[in-house]
C-alpha cells in the first residue's frame, strides 16, 4: 500500500517537470523551425542582392536622413495609417456587410507588403536578433502575425490595430527629436518610481479588500448588490479611484459613512502616485538640461551631452544631422 502511495506522488511530481519539459521542447524547436526559415530567406537573398546593395538597403530601411530613407518612411506611414483605418472600419457592419471582399483583399495586401518589410529588415539590419527583440522589432512582427493566424483562428484579425504602434516612427521621420527626449523622461522617471508605485498600489489593494469587507458586512443583510465580499471589492475599488459608476450604492447609515470616508480617501490615491512621478520627472529635467537628441546609428542610444562627438555607450562616431 505504501508502495502504491509512494508511486502516484511520484508521477503527481513528475506531471508538472513532464508539462515543462513539454512547453520547453515545443519552445526550442519553434525556433529551430523559425531559424531555418531565415536562414532559408538569407540564402536566397544573398543570391540576388549583392552586398553593395544590401548597405544601401540598409539606409534606405534604417536611415531617415537621407531623401530615399524619408521617402520610404512617409510611404510606410501613409501605408499604416491605411491600413490601421481599414481595420476599424472592417468593424462597423453597415461596411462590412457591402465591402467585405475589398476588406478581406486589403487586410492581405497590407499583410504581404508588411511581411516583406519586415524580412527585408531583418536581412538589411546590422544586427538582426537586435532588430527582432528591440520594441519596433516586436511591433513589426505583431503587426503581420494576426492575419496569418485568423486562417486557424476566426477574429484574430483585428489584433492588427497593433499596427497602429508602428506610427510612432514618425517621430523619428520628422525630426520631432524633441517628443522623443520628452518621452523618453517620462519613460525613465516612471521606471525610476516603479519601487514605490508598486508599495502603493499594494496598500490600495489591501485597503479595497478590507474595505470591501467591511462593506459586505454592513450591506449584506439589506442590499442586495453587497451579496458577497468580491462585490463588495469591486465597490472599493471604483470608489477608491473615483470612477464611480452607481451600479452599487449602499444605503444604510453606516454604509453611506464608510462610503463618504473611501469617496475622500480616493484623492489620496490619485495625488500621491502623481507626486512621486512629477518629482522624479522633475529631477529628470533638471539633470538633463545638458544632454541632446542625437540618435547613434549604431546602437541606437538617443541621449548624449551637448557637442558630444561619440556615443558614450559604443564608441561610434554621431552624425551631425
Amino acid at each position: 500500500m505504501e508502495k502504491r502511495k509512494h508511486q502516484t506522488s511520484s508521477r503527481q511530481q513528475r506531471g508538472p517537470a513532464g508539462s515543462g519539459s513539454f512547453f520547453r521542447s515545443v519552445l526550442h524547436w519553434t525556433g529551430k523551425l523559425l531559424f531555418s526559415v531565415v536562414r532559408f530567406f538569407k540564402w536566397q537573398l544573398d543570391h540576388l542582392i549583392s552586398v553593395k546593395q544590401r548597405l544601401y538597403l540598409r539606409q534606405i530601411i534604417f536611415r531617415s536622413d537621407t531623401p530615399q530613407g524619408k521617402r520610404f518612411d512617409t510611404i510606410l506611414i501613409m501605408l499604416i495609417g491605411a491600413s490601421v483605418i481599414a481595420v476599424m472600419l472592417e468593424t462597423v457592419s453597415e461596411f462590412h456587410q457591402s465591402n467585405w471582399w475589398v476588406f478581406f483583399v486589403l487586410e492581405w495586401l497590407f499583410t504581404i507588403l508588411f511581411t516583406v518589410e519586415y524580412i527585408l529588415r531583418i536581412y538589411s539590419a546590422r544586427n538582426p536578433a537586435g532588430y527582432a527583440t528591440s520594441f519596433f522589432g516586436v511591433v513589426d512582427l505583431l503587426a503581420i502575425l494576426p492575419t496569418y493566424i485568423s486562417v486557424f483562428f476566426m477574429g484574430t484579425q483585428h489584433l492588427l490595430i497593433v499596427r497602429a504602434l508602428r506610427l510612432l516612427r514618425i517621430f523619428r521621420i520628422f525630426k520631432m527629436g524633441h517628443f522623443v527626449k520628452e518621452g523618453a523622461i517620462v519613460i525613465s522617471a516612471l521606471q525610476a518610481s516603479r519601487t514605490k508605485i508598486y508599495v502603493f498600489i499594494s496598500f490600495v489593494v489591501l485597503m479595497a479588500i478590507i474595505i470591501g469587507a467591511l462593506m459586505y458586512m454592513v450591506e449584506f443583510p439589506h442590499n442586495p448588490a453587497f451579496s458577497n465580499i468580491p462585490a463588495g471589492i469591486y465597490w472599493a475599488i471604483v470608489t477608491l479611484t473615483t470612477v464611480g459608476y452607481g451600479d452599487v450604492t449602499p444605503v444604510s447609515a453606516f454604509g453611506k459613512f464608510l462610503a463618504t470616508l473611501v469617496m475622500i480617501l480616493g484623492y489620496g490615491v490619485i495625488a500621491v502616485p502623481t507626486g512621486i512621478v512629477t518629482a522624479e520627472i522633475s529631477g529628470r529635467v533638471m539633470n538633463l538640461k545638458d544632454f541632446e537628441y542625437r540618435e547613434c546609428q549604431r546602437c541606437g542610444q538617443t541621449e548624449h551631452h551637448v557637442g558630444a562627438q561619440h556615443c558614450h555607450r559604443c564608441g561610434a562616431r554621431l552624425s551631425d544631422s
